[in-house]
């Protein structure tokens, strides 16, 4: 099982499609582990995004992710990340396939409603920013018996 962070941005909470997105994942199948509804410091921006910090676009980038709260969650399933990234669509709403949530809900270049980690590595980095020890909790959904096939020993 992975767990990955995801990050409704501004502008998804701002037009109110925070729930709408959270039961997407849901009703794939993942698993809402931990979730935080905050507004991110210059600091916390800065330090996820340094990747960027060369980029002409790095500055409204984290201008615009500190302007409004956002809702951090951390899901878990079976390939969790590269559903997740898959979920998601195209970085540009406009470029992005209908069916998935920047397709449905977006259009532009710079709003883009949601991040996602793209690697293991960058998800256990990114979850460590966003959540404390003890933030992100196991437990047991006896749903999960019908969501994974267990047979095997694993989730398939």
């Amino acid at each position: 099982m992975e767990t990955t962070l995801i990050i409704l941005k501004p502008d998804a909470v701002q037009r109110g499609l925070m729930g709408r997105i959270i039961s997407r994942f849901e009703d794939k199948g993942l698993q809402v582990v931990g979730a935080k509804f905050m507004k991110i410091s210059d600091e916390l921006a800065a330090t996820h995004y340094a990747d960027h910090k060369e980029r002409p676009f790095y500055a409204g980038l984290v201008g615009f992710m500190t302007s409004s709260p956002v809702l951090v969650l951390a899901l878990r399933g079976n390939g969790a990340i590269a559903i997740c990234r898959s979920m998601m669509g195209a970085t540009f709403g406009f470029k992005a396939d209908a069916g998935t949530i920047r397709g449905d809900f977006g259009v532009s270049s710079s709003f883009n409603l949601i991040h996602g980690s793209d690697s293991p590595d960058a998800a256990s980095r990114e979850l460590g920013l966003f959540f404390s020890d003890g933030e992100v909790l196991d437990w047991a959904r006896p749903g999960d018996a019908w969501v994974y096939d267990m047979s095997s020993g694993s989730p398939e």
